[in-house]
């Protein structure tokens, strides 16, 4: 009886073992299967920028607080900084990841040309009319010929809206003034213990174009009591495949149209929508060739290829849904804007690079990509 009672004991025992080790292998299978395809990505991609020697936007490299006062200079327009010479910058506090319904607000599509449209020829009548009483008007112009922006119209119609609205955005944007009844720029009187990175990143802006626009060398430069022109932002990005151009709104507003390269065949830039990747924003990263993963570039390198700027993407909707990999950056080959010929990033003359750099805030701003 009792060999009965230690044979049955040895025997649960067993089973249970058994039970264990069959659990354990089920629990590492699917682990390992979850990590298989979290780490995949779907489709052809560039491959990804190394921030190893690129310098991150401040706002995304290290968390910090506000009280921070120390500054490292910055040129705001560097078109002409020798190459692999990175501009150190200064972390400052993050903002709360928007809601879906703010990643949902984007400017309308522009609508196909068509015929002529009466409606529209009557808005750039009123716009032009209202011109003639700049600077006065000059607010009330611009949000008049944006009216059009959303509406059918021709391609001559549409080319003379765009080119009004291109030239009336070096007045009330990129210029120092500002503009009663704007509510897209306004003044700022600086506090005591502000800090420029800290005024931007609260409008929804890079404090880069603070900068630029007011004529501030160094963001420790800014002084108390001080008034300046602040943007409300964040600035936005269409891009059309079939015209190799970039359009660039402030919020829903036009400001300019770029031209840029995008993806050869078998490596389309995929269409859908995008968000500038927190920490993604870099200067003069390294970059590894993904057809030949031993050939690292850097940015002394003379054939470097991502020119001036890289501005990491995350997809968020459409063909574009969860890839990464994806950016938008500068070019060693100016020949190859307005054609097909990069692995799928978009890719813009080194000087553009550098403005939208200066304008587009990781998690704000977002990128959509049409046929």
């Amino acid at each position: 009886m009792a060999r009965f009672f230690s044979n049955s004991r040895w025997s649960r025992k067993g089973i249970r073992l058994n039970s264990i080790i069959l659990a354990s292998a089920a629990v590492v299978f699917v682990v390992i299967v979850f990590l298989m395809f979290r780490g995949g990505s779907s489709g052809p991609r560039e491959a990804v920028a190394s921030s190893e020697n690129g310098v991150p936007e401040p706002a995304e490299a290290t968390r910090a607080v506000e009280t921070r006062r120390a500054t490292p200079r910055l040129a705001v327009v560097e078109t002409n900084r020798p190459a692999g010479t990175a501009t150190p910058q200064t972390p400052i506090p993050s903002q709360p990841e928007p809601t879906s319904a703010t990643a949902q607000t984007s400017p309308l599509v522009a609508p196909p040309d068509q015929a002529p449209n009466g409606l529209v020829e009557s808005i750039i009548a009123e716009g032009t009319a209202l011109l003639q009483a700049r600077p006065r008007k000059v607010i009330a112009a611009r949000d008049k010929l944006n009216e059009a922006m959303s509406l059918p119209m021709s391609p001559e119609q549409r080319e003379t809206v765009k080119q009004q609205l291109m030239n009336l955005s070096e007045e009330w944007l990129f210029g120092p003034a500002v503009f009663g009844g704007d509510t897209l720029c306004e003044t700022y009187t600086v506090q005591p213990g502000d800090l420029l990175q800290v005024i931007g990143r609260k409008h929804k802006v890079p404090y880069q174009i603070l900068m630029e626009i007011n004529k501030i060398r160094r963001p420790e430069a800014l002084q108390a009591g001080r008034t300046i022109k602040v943007i409300n932002g964040p600035f936005h990005a269409k891009i059309y495949r079939s015209t190799f151009t970039l359009d660039l709104y402030l919020q829903g507003t036009y400001v300019r149209t770029f031209k840029v390269g995008l993806g050869k065949e078998g490596y389309e830039t995929p269409t859908g929508l995008w968000r500038v990747r927190e920490g993604g924003k870099l200067i003069s990263p390294n970059w590894t060739d993904p057809d030949n993963p031993g050939r690292v570039y850097k940015a002394t390198d003379p054939d470097y290829p991502l020119g001036s700027r890289w501005i990491a993407l995350d997809g968020l909707e459409g063909a574009a849904r969860d890839r990464t990999g994806f950016a938008i950056h500068g070019t060693k080959d100016p020949d190859q804007i307005g054609s097909a010929g990069s692995r799928g990033c978009i890719r813009m003359y080194n000087g553009d690079a550098v403005l939208m750099y200066n304008l587009l805030i990781p998690l704000y701003s977002h990128v959509e990509v049409f046929d």
